[in-house]
């Protein structure tokens, strides 16, 4: 791997994959003296694809494993974040605006309930601070939500305008010196051991024409693509299969509209999620400009021969029902023509449906034995956005830790 000698390929290091966490990654290895880091998208513009199809929620950790990446890079990334803008996008230092509101997470029967006394039992040992509310505050402070038996609180979870922090982390980049390759896929990669390079075939999606480049390092942070990035070079017996969910959002569009403040006491609002689940529930969240609107729900897709580039983002209605009933469960007010579908996001997942039931899938953030230099970025989903500029101090520490 490249640690500051004399440099033969064109690049020190190529990041693959220009969303939040590849343009994290890709601004963190060029601020290190000697670097000189290119960032190909395939996509028009940086954070088009999953970064820009989510909940931009800040999550404050309190759901993984404590020896887990996701626990470790969730509470690091999220610290780092508030340290950096503040907690409040009205802060006169912040760059990205930002929001520390806090959630709630909600149990309707007692079997939910011992389920959020674990939650707590984590996060004391994740050393995140959370405190129980009983039915009768919480209703206080919040009429329109129902929690049957108990709240969870959640005080350091918020939310973020994900398209500004990418800006944000493309700026320093490219202020750094580091290039970005817009309109550019990845077709092959090849790796020399006598030259210890890689060599990287790249389409031009502007003329439809083929150029190459070398680079010491590689870094697939390709989301989607990244298990079909992964396969391009590793041998077969290492080749990965790539699951796929999509989780579907729901605009809120009420007749009588109401008052965040008031109403929900501005919290995010989660129901109890299920031992191993693929998904946090169907939640309520709102955006900075204080627009309600729930999700995701999670619809496992197919795929067998699936192009990545083929997905079908739209949400069908017949989806609108049982998110309905979902969501009415903590939040009874709610009427059916009240939602309407928006948008979805689709979620690059390590394990099956079936595998997903009874086992936690953790972020894959490793150097591949037997081609040094190329790391390998694999199942980033949630909390991706919260642990992204701890990630990318991860990824460079694998290079100058």
């Amino acid at each position: 791997m490249y640690v500051g000698s004399v440099r033969r390929a064109d690049f020190s290091h190529v990041v693959i994959g220009g969303g939040i966490i590849g343009t994290a990654i890709a601004s963190e290895l060029q601020q290190v003296a000697g670097n000189l880091v290119l960032l190909v998208e395939q996509h028009e513009h940086l954070g088009t694809e999953t970064t820009a199809r989510n909940s931009e929620v800040i999550h404050a950790g309190i759901y993984y494993p404590q020896d887990s990446l996701k626990a470790k890079l969730c509470i690091e990334g999220k610290n780092k974040l508030y340290r950096e803008f503040g907690t409040n996008s009205n802060s006169k230092n912040s760059k990205v605006p930002i929001h520390q509101c806090g959630k709630w997470v909600v149990a309707q029967s007692e079997a939910e309930a011992e389920h959020l006394y674990l939650l707590e039992a984590r996060a004391k040992s994740l050393n995140v601070p959370v405190s129980f509310i009983s039915p009768s505050e919480g209703k206080k402070q919040a009429p329109l939500i129902r929690a049957s038996q108990l709240i969870l609180q959640s005080p350091t979870t918020g939310i973020i305008d994900v398209h500004s922090l990418v800006v944000y982390f493309d700026g320093v980049f490219e202020n750094a010196g580091g290039d970005v390759g817009i309109l550019s896929k990845v077709v092959d990669i090849s790796y020399s051991k006598g030259r210890k390079e890689y060599l990287l075939h790249l389409q031009d999606l502007v003329d439809d024409t083929f150029f190459s480049i070398t680079s010491e390092n590689v870094i697939n942070s390709g989301g989607l693509n990244a298990p079909f990035i992964s396969n391009m070079l590793l041998p077969p017996d290492r080749h990965i299969e790539p699951y796929f969910a999509k989780g579907n959002y729901y605009s809120y569009q009420p007749q009588t509209p109401i008052n965040i403040a008031k109403d929900i006491g501005l919290k995010l609002i989660y129901p109890c999620p299920k031992p191993f689940a693929s998904s946090l529930g169907t939640h309520l969240t709102f955006d900075l400009g204080g627009q309600i609107r729930f999700g995701p729900d999670i619809e496992w897709l197919n795929n067998k021969n699936i192009d990545t580039n083929d997905l079908d983002y739209m949400v069908l209605s017949d989806n609108l029902k049982p998110a309905y009933n979902t969501i009415k469960d903590y939040f009874p007010s709610l009427q059916l023509q009240d939602l309407e579908p928006s948008y979805s996001g689709i979620r690059p997942k390590l394990l099956s449906q079936e595998q997903s039931k009874n086992q936690f899938s953790d972020f894959v953030i490793r150097e591949e034995e037997g081609f040094p230099g190329f790391v390998n970025l694999l199942g980033i989903e949630s909390p991706g956005v919260t642990a992204s500029w701890a990630i990318a101090d991860y990824v460079k520490n694998i290079y100058h830790g």
